[in-house]
C-alpha cells in the first residue's frame, strides 16, 4: 500500500523520530510504513490519519486505485 507519509511528515518539519513519538512506535516503524516494507494496523492507521487531520484515504492509496 502506497502512501503519503514522508511528505506529510515533512510539510511539518518533523523528523521519523518525531512522528514515531506522537504514533507511540518505534522510528523503524515509521520509517519502514513510509518505504512500503510494512502496512500499518487499521487502529495505526487511523491514528495516522487523525493526527495529520486527514481521511484515511488521504493518507494510503490502494495500489489498484492510482492512476
Amino acid at each position: 500500500m502506497n502512501n503519503r507519509l514522508k511528505v506529510l511528515r515533512a510539510e511539518r518539519n518533523w523528523s521519523q523520530g518525531d512522528l514515531a513519538d506522537k504514533l507511540e512506535v518505534s522510528r523503524q516503524s515509521v520509517n519502514a510504513i513510509e518505504t512500503g516494507r510494512y502496512d500499518p494496523s487499521l487502529p495505526l492507521a487511523f491514528k495516522i490519519a487523525e493526527l495529520f487531520e486527514l481521511a484515511i484515504e488521504d493518507v494510503f492509496v490502494s495500489p489498484s486505485k492510482e492512476a
